[in-house]
């Protein structure tokens, strides 16, 4: 059986791909999220354990609810 991705890393490409569909790069997604650049990019790598505050932002950024952005995580 095939172990499933540690939830850094699929957190991390959820944002990616949420972030992707609604066209924005990741320097203008920092920015609505008023999180650094860099933060952003290893969010989408999967090497930062990011607080609730943080995934809080990020899902209002999205125009979501935290419970979609951690769908099928």
């Amino acid at each position: 059986m095939a172990k499933k991705a540690d939830i850094l890393i699929r957190f991390g490409e959820r944002v990616r791909e949420l972030r992707a569909e609604r066209g924005y790069s990741q320097e203008a997604f920092a920015h609505i999220c008023e999180l650094d650049r860099t933060y952003v990019g290893g969010i989408e790598r999967g090497e930062r354990n990011l607080a609730l505050r943080n995934i809080e932002r990020i899902a209002e950024s999205l125009d979501i609810s935290i419970s979609e952005l951690m769908k099928g995580l």
